[in-house]
């Protein structure tokens, strides 16, 4: 009888593994380039794109919820991050009953009800699991500098100077939201599941957000760059927040996948 064959996954990872890393850094780019080509082509309408970035990033809070609920524990979780993510989704909210309404006005007000009630089950129902040790990150370490570098730099629309500085914050803190996690999930020298999942999942939602953003710009020859404010500091600080979530995430997500 011969030997148990590995699964094609496991041999997969296995080879991704063994190269070096300029190697997978060159895979992980060709990937995803070839996702996108593949969402361009299959979704006619880009919109959709961040509406269903916005669902899924909804979806992983449901998947907190559904831990809290029936674990009755939420050790592994972070409520910085998630009063962080309270916060940025309450500023975009804003800035869409300023702005204009549409259905991402509705996702948001979902996202934003099921984060109250996690942070209440956190702070109040489950206090007892909460690890305050481990999630040690001071937040005015990220929401400080968020403040300031929106009052300097934010894109100029026809809309109120308020709006625009509540876009930029609502843009900078979002992309330094999951810190606070990612920093407990270091300190305990673990990750719970339910976690990892919603973890996982605000990084499908950065991809799917990115791929949105990355057709529009392209099938509009870089027209679209215009459509979402202007300024000579404003579209730099906004790829380079884009990026450094989406960095943030992807090696998570990496990990994620490999295990």
């Amino acid at each position: 009888m011969g030997e148990k064959r590995a699964p094609p996954v496991d041999v997969l990872f296995g080879r991704v593994r063994r190269q070096s890393m300029r190697v997978k850094i060159f895979a992980g780019v060709v990937l995803a380039l070839c996702s996108l080509v593949a969402l361009k082509h299959l979704v006619r309408d880009h919109e959709y794109f961040f509406i269903f970035s916005e669902a899924i990033h909804a979806a992983g809070i449901f998947v907190l919820i559904y831990k809290l609920t029936t674990h009755k524990n939420c050790s592994g979780l972070s409520l910085k991050t998630q009063e962080i993510t309270a916060l940025f989704l309450a500023a975009r909210l804003a800035c869409s009953v300023l702005m204009e309404l549409d259905a991402h006005a509705a996702l948001d007000i979902a996202s934003l009800i099921s984060t109250a009630w996690v942070i209440y089950m956190i702070r109040f129902k489950l206090k007892s699991t909460y690890i305050k040790e481990l999630d040690n990150m001071p937040l005015y370490y990220l929401v400080v500098p968020c403040i300031v570098l929106a009052l300097i730099v934010n894109p100029f629309t026809r809309f109120s100077y308020f709006s625009q500085v509540l876009w930029a914050f609502c843009v900078f803190l979002e992309s330094v939201s999951v810190l606070p996690q990612l920093r407990l999930m270091q300190n305990a020298k673990m990750i719970e599941p339910f976690t990892a999942h919603y973890v996982f999942a605000l990084g499908a939602a950065r991809f799917l957000s990115c791929a949105h953003w990355i057709i529009q710009v392209y099938e509009t020859r870089g027209m679209y760059l215009f459509l979402i404010g202007s300024g000579y500091f404003w579209l730099p600080a906004a790829l380079l927040a884009e990026a450094v979530q989406t960095f943030i995430l992807a090696d998570f997500c990496y990990y994620y996948v490999k295990r």
